[in-house]
């Protein structure tokens, strides 16, 4: 299922292969591109629009579409790798993430690969926030923020705070060429966008058939479908590392909502020793391999708070590159506590990879709380004392 031509700009890869037996240079050379953007030569990353490269280890990057969590990952989400989102209890702000990913894809002129099993993905797609201009940005967010003024609140040191995790603001009207977008979430996308886009959908009702195979097999019969579908979109369209894309580099962005609740056929939600609790874990453990050799990247939610096995959510972490968990407040005691009032949640980044290292890493800022306003979703400092006796730090979140 796929809409129309890509409205994403990329250039051609222009990197030569050092030639075998130079002197001064080693006889074992690359044969083709990395799937984290190196060119044939191993020395420079391939442009693609909507990407740019780490200052840490020069991986190439994508966002997430909310500039203050590409920060707190590391400057973006790396291609090749899988974000897990940890739903929150009520599935209310999660959805937002996911839908944040896929609309910074259309924006930025990538492939999208949209599976749910709840959702058919072209009603996803109409339902993805409207991007905002440069030069509105940060007049929205100075409403927002103008709106939820108390007498009693420290306005300053908020503020503050969170334009440590902004961008500095352009002028002119959205475009691809940045990395990183803002989008009003009180507003649609346009549709021309999404008519211009290339996209792809997989909805699960629609792909099982009713001869489900006889002979055992070792994932579900939804994890097996999901996984040939994307293995197909990547070697076809030329994301795999070792067939390169002849004309343009573009990003494969891949969203699988909901993955793990039993309407994918899994029942790790609903009992704690399952026959098949490896189910998923098998299935993120083919995906990686997908990824790695491939431009793409994926964001994934899942109902970790229903998963009965808490050997199960090690598991997944464990083989998810990145691993933000939601909280939500709704029906918690924390709802009705006055240091949390002006907060809807707390988001936890529990796991950073490191990329070409054996260990993870640990995200340094810890305590986030995250609030949705009429048109804006913010990551924040939580305030864990009182505001009046509260010090800002002086250090300032690393890209």
């Amino acid at each position: 299922m796929a809409a129309t031509a890509p409205c994403g700009s990329g250039a051609e890869e222009t990197g030569s292969e050092a030639a075998a037996g130079k002197p001064g240079g080693t006889s074992f050379q690359r044969k083709g591109p990395r799937a984290g953007g190196l060119d044939r030569g191993g020395s420079r990353l391939v442009s693609i629009a909507g990407t740019r490269p780490s200052v840490r280890n020069g991986q190439l990057l994508v966002s997430t579409g909310l500039p203050a969590l590409d920060q707190l990952l590391g400057g973006g989400l790396a291609v090749g790798t899988v974000l897990l989102i940890e739903e929150d209890k009520y599935d209310i702000y999660s959805p937002l993430l996911f839908k944040y990913f896929l609309a910074e894809g259309i924006i930025s002129g990538h492939t999208l690969l949209v599976a749910s099993a709840k959702e058919d993905p072209a009603d996803i797609l109409q339902e993805l926030p409207a991007p905002l201009l440069d030069n509105h940005c940060k007049k929205e967010f100075d409403e927002d923020s103008c709106n939820d003024k108390t007498p009693e609140s420290n306005i300053e040191m908020k503020i503050a705070w969170r334009y440590q995790l902004l961008p500095k603001m352009q002028a002119g009207p959205v475009s691809s060429s940045r990395f990183g977008h803002y989008y009003d979430v009180s507003k649609r996308i346009p549709q021309e966008l999404i008519e211009a886009s290339k996209w792809y959908g997989f909805f699960l009702p629609e792909k099982l058939s009713s001869s489900l195979p006889a002979e055992p097999c070792y994932l579900t019969h939804g994890y097996l479908k999901l996984l040939q579908f994307i293995q197909s979109i990547i070697y076809e369209d030329g994301f795999d590392g070792t067939n390169p894309q002849k004309k343009q580099k573009n990003i494969l962005r891949i969203g699988i909502q909901n993955l793990g609740s039993p309407l994918w056929g899994d029942d790790i939600c609903c009992t704690e020793n399952c026959d098949n609790n490896h189910n998923l874990t098998k299935f993120l453990y083919v995906l990686r391999g997908l990824l790695r050799n491939s431009l793409s990247a994926c964001i994934i939610t899942v109902p970790s708070h229903l998963i009965q096995n808490k050997a199960v959510i090690a598991r997944v972490a464990n083989l998810s590159d990145t691993v933000v968990g939601l909280e939500s407040f709704m029906g918690s005691e924390k709802e009705t506590n006055p240091l949390y009032k002006d907060y809807h949640g707390l988001i936890h980044i529990r796991k950073i990879p490191r990329l070409n290292n054996l260990t993870g890493d640990i995200s340094d800022v810890k305590d986030l709380a995250f609030k949705l306003k009429r048109k804006l979703f913010t990551i924040e400092l939580e305030l864990k004392k009182e505001r009046k006796d509260f010090i800002m730090p002086s250090v300032t979140p690393s890209e």
